[in-house]
């Protein structure tokens, strides 16, 4: 015998059962299961309920209830003694950051969880001592950048509590900058002379359409602006829009070229209030990256939005690109002098 059993929601009914051999006795004219509450219901069309009309629909009831019991996790067909289970169904893979293992479950490198060791978690180390830190953890094959990670009391959705700024660091970053310039007349042979290593107009701008992007930075001076919105799409996402606030929208082009090829570095605080600052290599002198560090700190300390409230300083974090976080004591950051 065959039966069919449904995992979602099932339903039996009696419609229009006589239980009574009077015509003119109760009616039911459906009876229903639910399997998910576990309940019958009985729907009639009459009024008219005695004892025995009670009695004589037990058994019916009974015999439904048993008849209903299904199971609402598995489908299965019963036909000629072989049960048959329904495939469960895919479900769509997950994307972007819920694609990601959880924290507890991933795995670090044995070279990570050695260096791991150097320093105590949670532990906040005065500016020195993180630094000495920091050089011994970077271990890798490669010349590592030391990086700063600040969080900060602020909201940036509110727009004087946003913070976009530049720092110059003099030490520099240790890295060769490639300079593009935008610009159109005289200053187009000044670009040149100061030592961009790309200048352009309406030219360039096609190219950037085209994709090209061999550039670090890219300049423009304020007459060339109204072409370069067209970039913004482009430029935006990749952080190289020209922009006021980062000191690449000027007219004294020999000067922002010499500044960003000697170390001058552009941050902002990301949605969540937190500035990530390169701040040299990791092979710097243990001196010249505290003089660094520091100019970080004052050029964030000096550029504090209006609207920040409290607190300014949340905590303070160094590491290099590959290695560990070392906490750092936000007092003694702020108060450090170089001796």
């Amino acid at each position: 015998m065959a039966s069919t059993s449904s995992s979602t929601s099932a339903t039996l009914t009696l419609s229009s059962i006589h239980l009574h051999q009077d015509p003119k006795s109760s009616l039911i004219s459906s009876l229903s299961f639910n399997p998910k509450p576990k309940f019958l219901v009985l729907q009639s069309q009459s009024t008219n309920f005695n004892s025995g009309f009670l009695k004589k629909s037990n058994f019916v009831v009974s015999a439904v209830a048993a008849e209903a019991e299904l199971d609402e996790d598995v489908d299965e067909e019963v036909a000629g003694g072989v049960a048959t289970v329904a495939a469960p169904v895919p479900t769509k893979p997950k994307k972007g950051k819920a694609a990601l293992p959880l924290k507890s479950d991933r795995t670090r490198s044995k070279r990570f969880l050695e260096i791991q060791k150097l320093r105590e978690n949670k532990k906040e180390y005065d500016v020195k001592t993180a630094i000495s830190l920091l050089k011994q953890m970077s271990s890798t094959k490669f010349i590592e950048s030391a990086e700063a990670h600040f969080r900060l009391n602020i909201d940036p959705k509110y727009n004087d509590q946003q913070l976009r700024a530049t720092v110059n660091l003099p030490k520099g970053t240790g890295q060769v900058v490639r300079v593009a310039v935008l610009t159109q007349g005289e200053k187009f042979d000044e670009a040149k002379n100061a030592g961009a290593d790309i200048v352009g107009g309406e030219d360039l701008i096609e190219q950037i359409k085209g994709g090209f992007m061999d550039f670090d930075k890219l300049v423009a001076t304020p007459d060339m602006m109204p072409k370069v919105a067209s970039l913004g799409k482009i430029l935006g996402p990749r952080g190289l829009m020209p922009n006021p606030k980062a000191g690449t929208v000027t007219t004294t082009i020999p000067q922002t070229i010499e500044e960003f090829k000697k170390g001058k570095v552009e941050f902002r605080a990301d949605k969540t209030g937190i500035v990530h600052l390169p701040f040299g290599k990791a092979n710097f002198s243990e001196e010249d990256l505290i003089i660094n560090l520091l100019a970080a700190v004052k050029s964030v300390e000096t550029n504090k939005p209006t609207g920040a409230k409290g607190v300014y300083w949340k905590s303070a974090h160094i590491c290099s690109s590959m290695g560990p976080s070392i906490r750092l004591d936000i007092k003694d950051m702020l108060d450090f002098k170089l001796q």
